[in-house]
């Protein structure tokens, strides 16, 4: 097997699975393709019927076949039914060497694993976490997993590197000829964002409800034109307080609270928190008490930003009741609260993944963020940052837009502590690349604030006396410091698992199985 060293100094194979693999060069300078795929051409006549009783009968009007690929959205997260149930109906029909194609796996999904062992799933494309990831961190899966960004998956589907046979549309309503929407009814999940580049390229698309409606249902989210298929279920499609997670709460820490105000100074420092500010972030508990601290500077100040982004929250709901934003822009809703309100909201506006997203595309929304706070696994000196695998090179989740609102952004924070438990953040090379050094500009922990030189910003923000900057050597020395001596480096086999690809479809690194 042949490698080529990528811009951030990863080897990556030239093949692998029989898929020749492109090195990342640089954001903005990746692969192109002049035109989208094309699926194909379904018809339904006068008279006909689109509404089914059984999952299994949409698998075979369908025509799913061994070797096979299907997708799914993760709009309930770790709520969803819909992914394990399709996957047992392809069991018990005897098909094999699926690829998996969501927008993201759950824990509540831990039940597939018996399928990769036993050869029924193969590949998987998306971010994982649970059981799953673990699996297949220590090799058994057979295939290959891809970690693709929001805007790269939908990169990938509408330009034909992923072809999709079945998408399967988890639809809180839907009437008899496939309208659906995600904010009616008792399963409502908000946006359903990320199911819509699916819905447009997918050889064949099936909306799976609980619940009819009259047609025409209004709103319609995604459209009867795309949808071949209705099954209606008597069993949940899924259990909306599954959108919930323990992350969706703001921190109590007295760490991540210095923290989080210290990413609003370094905001008011840049020059970008006045009058039409743009805005996202993460739903993580740091992230959440940002917003907070934002929404009371912007109250105190009298500032009206133009519109808050990305997975819609309490936090940033209110904020947008208050008269704090113009709009709110949400690919998808990430608690009950931020559902209703893209109900009863005009200013709430559902937006599909690749308008989100997608870097090649006429225009996403992440290239007009001003300003976006996101997490971090670990940084490394040259501002590379992982966010899929542990400090022992396990797999432990995928990493949402990341990679696109940190090159979309004018201004990109990395906020996390120091150390978690007796492990450092900073190192030397993170074990991952998940977003490159050149689209980070800002690294703040609660023991300094670490500029990236090569970001327009560095002059400004190191010469603002109230922030604590230093450089990230100081940092990370400060953090071996702190847990006495460097981190051990993961124990890995030479067999590739997984490969993580930049937005544009380009190949940042690879992931090796650990050993056992």
């Amino acid at each position: 097997m042949k490698f080529v060293k990528n811009k951030v100094g990863r080897s990556i194979p030239e093949e692998l699975f029989g898929k020749k693999l492109i090195p990342f060069t640089g954001k903005g300078k990746g692969p192109y393709k002049e035109r989208k795929y094309a699926p194909k051409i379904r018809k339904t006549s006068p008279g006909d019927s689109k509404v089914l009783t059984s999952i299994q009968e949409a698998i075979k009007k369908g025509g799913l076949a061994d070797g096979g690929t299907i997708s799914f959205h993760h709009h309930f997260r770790n709520g969803d039914y819909l992914l394990n149930m399709v996957c047992h109906e392809i069991a018990k029909m005897g098909l094999k060497d699926i690829r998996l194609v969501p927008s993201s796996i759950q824990p509540i999904n831990d039940e597939l694993l018996t399928y990769l062992e036993k050869g029924i799933i193969t590949h998987i494309n998306c971010g994982t976490s649970g059981k799953i990831a673990d699996a297949i961190s220590r090799g058994k899966m057979k295939g290959l997993l891809t970690i693709r960004s929001h805007g790269g998956r939908a990169r990938s589907i509408e330009n034909g590197d992923v072809e999709i046979d079945i998408a399967f549309i988890a639809s809180p309503t839907s009437d008899e000829y496939g309208n659906i929407n995600g904010v009616h009814g008792k399963y409502a999940c908000g946006s359903l964002g990320y199911a819509m580049p699916d819905a447009q390229f997918a050889n064949y698309v099936v909306a799976v409800t609980n619940t009819l409606v009259p047609f025409p249902n209004n709103p319609i989210s995604i459209s009867q034109d795309h949808v071949d298929s209705v099954v209606l279920l008597k069993k949940p499609i899924g259990n909306p307080a599954g959108i919930v997670t323990t992350s969706l709460r703001v921190t109590r820490d007295p760490k991540n609270l210095k923290i989080a105000r210290d990413c609003i100074e370094v905001i008011k420092a840049s020059g970008l928190l006045k009058e039409g500010l743009s805005f996202q972030s993460g739903a993580g508990g740091t992230a959440l008490a940002a917003t907070q601290f934002l929404s009371q500077y912007m109250k105190a100040k009298g500032i009206k930003g133009s519109f808050g982004m990305g997975g819609a929250t309490e936090a940033l709901v209110r904020m947008l009741e208050d008269g704090l934003f113009d709009a709110i822009l949400d690919v998808q809703s990430f608690d009950i609260y931020a559902v209703r309100s893209l109900l009863n909201n005009p200013k709430h506006i559902e937006m599909g993944a690749s308008q989100y997203a997608n870097p090649l595309s006429s225009g996403c929304a992440v290239n007009l963020l001003d300003t976006v706070i996101l997490g971090c696994t670990e940084i490394d000196t040259k501002f590379n940052v992982n966010t899929s695998t542990e400090s022992d090179g396990r797999i432990m989740h995928g990493m949402g837009g990341h990679q696109d609102t940190s090159e979309g952004a004018k201004l990109t924070i990395i906020a996390a502590p120091l150390q978690r438990g007796r492990i450092p953040i900073v190192v030397d090379d993170v074990v991952s690349v998940n977003s490159p050094g050149e689209n980070i500009d800002v690294f703040v922990t609660e023991r300094g604030i670490a500029v990236n030189p090569e970001s327009q910003y560095f002059d400004i923000l190191t010469k603002t006396k109230s922030l604590n900057t230093k450089s990230i050597e100081d940092l990370k020395a400060e953090a071996e410091k702190l847990i006495g001596g460097k981190p051990q480096k993961p124990k890995t086999t030479d067999r590739i698992v997984g490969i993580i690809e930049y937005r544009d479809g380009s190949v940042l690194d690879v992931i090796y199985q650990v050993e056992k």
